[in-house]
């Protein structure tokens, strides 16, 4: 019998049950500062663009509606094979850079099941990953991309779930180019799991945040890494946006900032704000 990774932020960072879920869900894309429309799923027989996405992972109620905004275009392009998820690690739980190779992914949704295959030729491209479950246990930035994934296609994708404790950006970049390496890019989507700026005023946050995303859009790693150093921007999940913009570059996509708020946008304070971005990235041919 397959191991159950089981779900640890259910109830707290969005609805515990799987009809308050759906009615959560459906709420964050038809939130004013989300895209305000239900998805659609694209089942035309065309070639998906959509090579990876940059999506938050607060509670729902905070960044929620910017998630929708990646994933209603994520919809639109079709339904992933595949999806590797790269989010931070901030347990401290397990080793610098874990990845879970077998088993399933429960919320109140339903069980997903990891895909072996690619997480195995993931591992055969690395010197530096790591087969550990301990540090997925109670980490909660990929748990929270899995309902929007199934809110779109139940439980019919697998996933390959990564995270990063290590800031090392040699470490990033191997990653990314391991994703070159690997992934059949007809049929599989990466997602870097991250909040941006992290408890300052909604002024700085904002600008803070959006010289970072400048870096992202021009699918300049080494750029964005640098400019999270010298500014101090408290982007947790900066390693796994690092790898991601290192494959979109190896496999030529563009990028695209789709949203941006923070959590001063739902609480009406500003003084003390955790921004939210997503972003797209897109395959040119």
């Amino acid at each position: 019998m397959p191991s159950i990774r089981r779900p640890i932020v259910a109830s707290q960072f969005y609805e515990g049950n799987a009809e308050a879920l759906q009615a959560q869900l459906t709420s964050c894309f038809l939130h004013k500062l989300g895209p305000q429309n239900l998805p659609t799923i694209n089942k035309t027989n065309h070639p998906r663009k959509i090579a990876g996405l940059i999506c938050p992972h607060a509670g729902y109620m905070y960044s929620g509606p910017v998630a929708a905004s990646a994933f209603y275009q994520l919809a639109q392009d079709g339904k992933p094979d595949t999806i590797i998820l790269l989010g931070p690690n901030h347990t401290g739980y397990g080793s610098a850079l874990s990845i879970m190779r077998q088993g399933l992914w429960q919320t109140p949704l339903g069980n997903i099941e990891i895909d072996t295959t690619t997480a195995d030729a993931l591992l055969n491209k690395t010197t530096t990953l790591d087969i550990d479950e301990l540090a997925h246990r109670f980490e909660h930035s990929l748990e929270v991309q899995l309902p929007f994934l199934q809110f779109l296609y139940g439980n019919t994708f697998k996933i390959v779930p990564i995270c990063f404790q290590s800031q090392d950006y040699t470490t990033a970049l191997e990653i990314g180019h391991a994703l070159t390496k690997t992934i059949d890019t007809t049929n599989t989507l990466v997602i870097a799991s991250s909040d941006m700026t992290h408890y300052e005023p909604a002024k700085t946050a904002t600008a803070k945040d959006q010289a970072a995303l400048k870096k992202v859009t021009a699918l300049d790693a080494k750029g964005f890494y640098d400019i999270i150093e010298t500014q101090n921007i408290t982007a947790c999940g900066f390693m796994p946006i690092t790898s991601l913009i290192t494959y979109a570059a190896d496999i030529c996509a563009t990028a695209e900032q789709l949203s941006y708020h923070n959590s001063g946008d739902i609480t009406g304070d500003p003084s003390n704000v955790v921004g939210y971005a997503a972003v797209s990235f897109k395959k040119q041919n």
